[in-house]
């Protein structure tokens, strides 16, 4: 019997944590907006609920675990 390729699978905690844009770019939502909002201003949390680009550094490792995306 032949041998089955190994394929990768998608971790599905990263396709949830980060998305990829039509460009290739990897997109992450900021920290620190789930509870302890009243200490904060309106501003900030304002800013937080934007998404923003992950480091480059950080890149091949995300997209590596998400090899359909």
């Amino acid at each position: 019997m032949p041998k089955p390729i190994s394929r990768s699978k998608t971790r599905k905690s990263v396709s949830k944590r980060f998305k990829i844009t039509g460009t290739g770019k990897v997109m992450r939502q900021h920290a620190s907006r789930r509870h302890l909002l009243s200490s904060k201003s309106a501003k900030r949390k304002r800013h937080m609920a934007k998404s923003a680009e992950v480091d480059k550094t950080d890149t091949y490792r995300i997209k590596s675990n998400m090899p359909f995306a």
